[in-house]
């Protein structure tokens, strides 16, 4: 039996967006989280968000909730704050890795789910991400350390985790999607169309 409500880890993102369409018809509730680190891309990261939330207004959407997690004193002079040696167009998959960030966010999300009453969880996980907090044993150990953590049950899902970005077509129908922003050295509020992020967006636009 589906919870009633859900919480959804959401950024400007083509997966994440797609995932709250996903989860709307099988919640009644449903509660888009954004977990700001302080990370380069995050001001229009939002700023795309929230316009695209004010454009897809579907019944059962909660408001947008903004939690603050910032990581300038682990991630120091990481590229992902300076916007110095960021991951370009030709870079793998793997140059984008930022240490413990799924950790990071489920952790954070959770916390404010389980004091709402709220007991799944979803992440935008997609077939392709190499990386071991993103795998399914990351997954179900997050989903056993805070539920013993928290003294309640809390799932952590990744429908996606079988799916190519091209496979989330069926539920991107109707969705404003010319909002989604994905760059990871952004000039102001623009994408910079140089970073392997801006790149992968393109090839999935181009499909």
């Amino acid at each position: 039996m589906a919870s009633r409500s859900a919480a959804v880890l959401v950024s400007g993102g083509w997966d994440s967006l797609v995932l709250l369409a996903w989860a709307l018809p099988r919640h009644a509730r449903v509660f888009p989280i954004y977990v700001r680190c302080g990370l380069r891309w995050e001001r229009p990261e939002l700023h795309r968000l929230r316009r695209f939330l004010r454009e897809y207004r579907p019944r059962g959407l909660a408001p947008l909730t903004v939690l603050d997690l910032p990581m300038a004193d682990v991630y120091g002079h990481h590229w992902s704050r300076t916007g110095r040696g960021v991951p370009g167009t030709r870079s793998r998959d793997a140059a984008v890795y930022l240490p413990g960030r799924n950790a990071l966010l489920l952790t954070k999300a959770g916390v404010f789910a389980a004091t709402r009453g709220i007991d799944v969880l979803y992440m935008g996980i997609l077939s392709a991400n190499p990386f071991g907090d993103a795998s399914p044993a990351f997954l179900q150990s997050q989903e056993r350390a805070l539920s013993l953590a928290l003294g309640k049950p809390l799932r952590v899902r990744a429908p996606f985790r079988r799916k190519t970005k091209a496979d989330l077509a069926r539920w991107a129908r109707g969705l404003p999607l010319r909002h989604v922003f994905s760059c990871l050295n952004p000039r102001g509020l623009s994408p910079c169309g140089r970073c392997n992020k801006c790149a992968e967006l393109q090839r999935i636009l181009v499909k």
